[in-house]
């Protein structure tokens, strides 16, 4: 599927605009081909030291966590990557959750059909890592909760050496973190007490390794 998509025709074969490029974040277009629409994160646009550096390796890494989870209902499908600049992906039709709760508020099914989301990466050895940012989650059309842009995504393989193992974990709790975050906002009264605890409490080891956390989150984040 998307066959004929090329970095070089893009612009040509798009059918509406997301975002258009800046000097550090790719173009997002949509595309379409026999009624089946896809998002397109495209740095091929970017300056050409951003995209042959960090545009090729934030593909490399966002594509090899999509093909991770392959098939994960909650992730968008990978349809191609493109010269190693562009990454071919499904579209998740609904909106994101940032700002959301001035509109309305997600029901608590919503968040432990989110948690099961989590859960499923976390067992294939994914975490995403910027699942604070409320426009990495969605609310799908069919009222589930879906989980997008990966570039900041770590795998369990890369970090499985001690003390690295310890940041990733600190990692998988980040993104269950995430998620009493978006409950205090839409759910407040379903936060339990012991939830409330984790999120509002750390130990010194647990501030030791978040500090090692957030430089490498931050660096991710600057390049994403």
């Amino acid at each position: 599927m998307f066959e004929t998509l090329k970095p070089s025709n893009l612009l040509k074969k798009q059918c509406g605009i997301v975002r258009r490029p800046s000097s550090t974040r790719p173009a997002i277009w949509v595309v379409e081909e026999n009624g089946v629409r896809a998002v397109v994160k495209d740095y091929s646009a970017n300056r050409f030291f951003f995209r042959n550096t960090i545009g090729r390796f934030l593909v490399w890494r966002e594509g090899k966590a999509l093909r991770k989870l392959n098939d994960l209902k909650g992730v968008p499908g990978l349809y191609r990557v493109l010269g190693g600049l562009a990454l071919v992906m499904e579209e998740i039709p609904g909106r994101s959750l940032e700002n959301l709760e001035k509109e309305m508020r997600l029901p608590e099914s919503f968040f432990s059909a989110l948690k099961d989301l989590v859960d499923g990466f976390h067992k294939r050895g994914v975490a995403h890592c910027d699942l604070k940012r409320a426009p990495n989650t969605l609310l799908g059309d069919d009222g589930l909760p879906y989980v997008i842009d990966w570039g900041a995504s770590i795998s369990k393989g890369e970090f499985r050496i001690s003390p690295l193992d310890l940041i990733y974990r600190r990692f998988l709790l980040d993104d269950h973190m995430a998620i009493i975050k978006l409950k205090l906002r839409h759910t407040p009264e379903a936060v339990t007490s012991e939830e409330r605890e984790r999120y509002d409490h750390r130990s010194g080891g647990e501030k030791l390794i978040r500090a090692i956390r957030d430089r490498l989150r931050e660096f991710l984040q600057r390049i994403t």
